[in-house]
C-alpha cells in the first residue's frame, strides 16, 4: 500500500510515550499534514506534493489508516470505530483533548528544529481538523489551517459550536493573535453537515479579523456543481480546474504557508 509514497522518507517519531512513523518530503520550512479519516490516502498524499512543490517541507505522520490506501466508505467507517475508542484519541469526538495533540506539538518543535524558518504551518482536516488550532498553543505554529473542522460531533447545540479547545488554550492562541499578528485560516462547504456554521461563527467571536474563514457554496443547484455530500475540500471533492472555488481555496492555502512561513 505505500507504493505510492515512494517519493516520500518514512522515518519513526515519538515523545510522551507515543510513536508514529513520519512520512517526509521536499525542503525548507515544514508544514505538518493531519490526515484526514481514514488515513494518508493518495490524495492526501498528493496535497502534501503541493506543498513540498512549493518549497516547503511536507510532513505527513501516520496517524491511522492504512498510508498509500484509497478512500471508500467502508474504510473511513471502520477507522472511525477505531479511533473512537484509541487512548490516544479518546474524547476527541465529545470535545475534550487527547494525548495526540501534545504528540504533534511534539513534533511542530522538532520539525522546526530540523528544517528551520522562521516557523511551522499545520493543517489539519475532518476529524483532525482542529489540530492545528490546538498546536497553535505552541508558538512554533505560524500557519494554522483548519479544514472542514469536524469534532466534535455536532449532536448537541453546544457541540455544534465547540472545536475541541480549553479555556486556557483559548487564552494562549486569542494572546498570540492579539499581540504576533496570528492568523488562522478555516476552510468548509457551506452545506457540509459534519462541519456546523456554528463552528466557524464562534471562532470568529473568538480570533475577530484573525480567522479568515473560505465557506464554498455547496447548496442545492449550487453554480459550481459541489455535492451536497462535499466535504473533503482539499481532497476528495477538490476540482482541480483553475477557475473553480476549491481550486482557489487550495492556492489560498499554500500561499498562506508560503507567506507566513517563507517571508
Amino acid at each position: 500500500m505505500t507504493d505510492s509514497l515512494g517519493d516520500f522518507e518514512k522515518e519513526p517519531f515519538g515523545s510522551g510515550g507515543i510513536n508514529h512513523d513520519v512520512y517526509r518530503r521536499g525542503s525548507g520550512p515544514a508544514v505538518i499534514v493531519c490526515s484526514e479519516v481514514p488515513g494518508i490516502t493518495p490524495k492526501v498524499a498528493d496535497f502534501a506534493r503541493r506543498v513540498s512543490d512549493r518549497g516547503m517541507t511536507a510532513v505527513m505522520p501516520h496517524l491511522f489508516g492504512t498510508p498509500g490506501r484509497e478512500m471508500t466508505p467502508g474504510y473511513a467507517a471502520g477507522t472511525i470505530l477505531k479511533l473512537c475508542i484509541s487512548k490516544e484519541f479518546s474524547g476527541l469526538a465529545m470535545g475534550r483533548s487527547s494525548p495526540i495533540i501534545d504528540w504533534l506539538r511534539a513534533l511542530a518543535r522538532a520539525e522546526h528544529k530540523r528544517c528551520g524558518g522562521p516557523g511551522v504551518g499545520a493543517v489539519g482536516m475532518c476529524f483532525t481538523g482542529g489540530f492545528a488550532l490546538a498546536m497553535a498553543v505552541d508558538d512554533t505554529v505560524l500557519a494554522p489551517v483548519l479544514s472542514q473542522p469536524s469534532l466534535p460531533f455536532g449532536v448537541t447545540k453546544a457541540r455544534r459550536a465547540d472545536i475541541q479547545m480549553s479555556d486556557a488554550d483559548w487564552q494562549k492562541v486569542q494572546a498570540r493573535a492579539r499581540e504576533e499578528g496570528l492568523c488562522v485560516l478555516g476552510l468548509r462547504f457551506t452545506g457540509d453537515s459534519f462541519v456546523p456554521e456554528e463552528r466557524f461563527h464562534a471562532i470568529r467571536e473568538k480570533l475577530g479579523d484573525h480567522f479568515v474563514s473560505v465557506e464554498l457554496d455547496s447548496s442545492p443547484g449550487n453554480p459550481d456543481g459541489h455535492p451536497k455530500n462535499a466535504h473533503s475540500v482539499l481532497t476528495e471533492h477538490l476540482q482541480d480546474r483553475e477557475g473553480t472555488p476549491t481550486r482557489a481555496a487550495l492556492d489560498q492555502v499554500l500561499d498562506f504557508f508560503e507567506t507566513r512561513l517563507k517571508a
